[in-house]
């Protein structure tokens, strides 16, 4: 039985417009360029391809864009909007009937979605080459694997993705991956290492930060709670139990860190550039000394197991193995990870420490650099083996904790100056954020900055 397969190539046609085409190498030029993620940085670059009037498809796995920030809808950003928010993109809005936020407010991650990005995916020049519920399953070249050379920047690129259910193929002469790295977690485990016991207990397990006093939480009312982070994602999941447990008396809090002292994952409270990334630290300094929660440290966990219903915690705490028993709960803030087996069969080149794009790998050590002291960098640095591919946004950074939204949407804009042949804009690449950085959420990394 023959695979459902469908060929797509016209971004500007609904999916059940595009036919089967064949494009022959001459052709490349005028094939779209495609984007792979809807998020921020993913319609930035969709939005600076209109720009240049430059043909493309945005390819989002999810049924609308900007899904996986709708994960942590509830969740308040550091940085004001006028730092999240495109150039282009803003262009692009201000000829609808958008309604512009305040730039000096902070945005929720709901509200991000609602008053940005679905205005933005829904503008004349991107919604037409917009594809949700379209998960890019694998990218090659055309009748070209991995191994062969010759002639091989001369074929376009293949695109193998899942939309509703089928199988459907696009063409494209470059690939802009944006998918990031949202939705991949790392474990509790402190080696790194998924273990079979961690992953059965999945039902009683979070990976990001749950909505304690919304949706969520009849999860954790009354329950024993432990949250295993230091970065500013563990001390809002932290912060919201607090919340809860001030109406729900029983509930219990265990913090669970690696860090030396608990003091680290403080930041820099009064002394932080920004005022609300520097609230939360001066807030949970202060559930601390209050002895709110329980806190463990330093706590590296080597074993996740289940009890009769309940979870275990084995690991090492200055040189000795020790339990945290009777957990109902636990909510892992360690940070994510990359996926990169959507490009298994293109030639990438990547750090083997950082996982980031090698290029950007000495300019994003975070035992070196802040938000703030990360130089901007484009299209030169993005460069992969695979000419025309570009990984971008916060994938770029592989594990690094040191991203920022506007790092993202300067890298797409100086990418896709170049696809557009402005080698001089491609080339210039500025970034001024103050030293401490101006960051959104961490939900990337253990303690990032943004």
């Amino acid at each position: 039985m023959k695979p459902n397969i469908e060929m797509k190539t016209n971004c500007c046609q609904s999916p059940q417009e595009v036919t089967q085409q064949a494009s022959s190498n001459q052709d490349n030029l005028h094939l779209p360029v495609a984007v792979i993620g809807a998020g921020p940085v993913g319609l930035a670059a969709a939005a600076h391809l209109a720009s240049y009037e430059q043909p493309f498809i945005l390819l989002e796995s999810g049924s609308q864009v900007g899904e996986n920030i709708l994960t942590w809808g509830h969740v308040q950003v550091f940085s004001p909007w006028k730092y999240n928010m495109d150039k282009s993109a803003l262009k692009l809005l201000k000829k609808q009937d958008w309604n512009e936020p305040d730039q000096d407010e902070l945005p929720t991650g709901k509200a991000l979605v609602d008053q940005y990005l679905k205005p933005l995916g829904n503008t004349l020049e991107i919604k037409n080459s917009l594809f949700v519920n379209t998960k890019v399953l694998s990218i090659s070249r055309k009748n070209t694997d991995k191994m062969k050379t010759a002639n091989r920047e001369e074929q376009p690129f293949i695109i193998y993705a899942e939309q509703n259910d089928k199988l459907v193929q696009f063409e494209a002469r470059a690939v802009i991956d944006a998918t990031g790295i949202w939705g991949n977690p790392n474990p509790a485990n402190s080696n790194g290492i998924w273990l079979k016991e961690e992953k059965e207990i999945n039902h009683q397990i979070f990976y990001g930060i749950p909505d304690i006093v919304g949706k969520d939480k009849d999860r954790y009312l009354n329950k024993r709670v432990a949250v295993v982070g230091s970065g500013h994602s563990a001390i809002n999941s932290l912060l919201e139990l607090a919340k809860l447990k001030e109406v729900h008396p029983a509930t219990e809090i265990v913090w669970i860190l690696r860090k030396n002292r608990v003091k680290e994952a403080f930041g820099g409270e009064e002394l932080d550039a920004l005022e609300a990334r520097g609230a939360l630290g001066r807030r949970i300094h202060k559930l601390v000394n209050s002895n709110v929660f329980e806190v463990i440290t330093p706590f590296r966990i080597q074993h996740v197991n289940e009890k009769e219903g309940k979870i275990e915690l084995m690991g090492e705490s200055q040189g000795e193995l020790k339990a945290i028993s009777e957990i109902d709960e636990v909510v892992v803030n360690t940070g994510n990870r990359p996926d990169f087996s959507n490009l298994s069969e293109v030639r990438t080149s990547i750090d083997s420490a950082t996982e980031s794009v090698k290029a950007l790998a000495p300019l994003i050590d975070p035992n070196i650099h802040s938000c703030g002291t990360v130089r901007a960098h484009g299209e030169k640095e993005l460069r992969q083996p695979e000419k025309y591919l570009y990984i971008v946004g916060a994938k770029s950074y592989g594990r690094a904790p040191t991203f920022l939204m506007a790092t993202g949407y300067e890298q797409v804009r100086s990418v896709v100056a170049y696809l557009s042949g402005d080698d001089e804009a491609a080339k210039k690449v500025k970034l001024d954020l103050p030293e401490t950085g101006v960051c959104s959420t961490n939900l990337n990394a253990t303690n990032s900055c943004c």
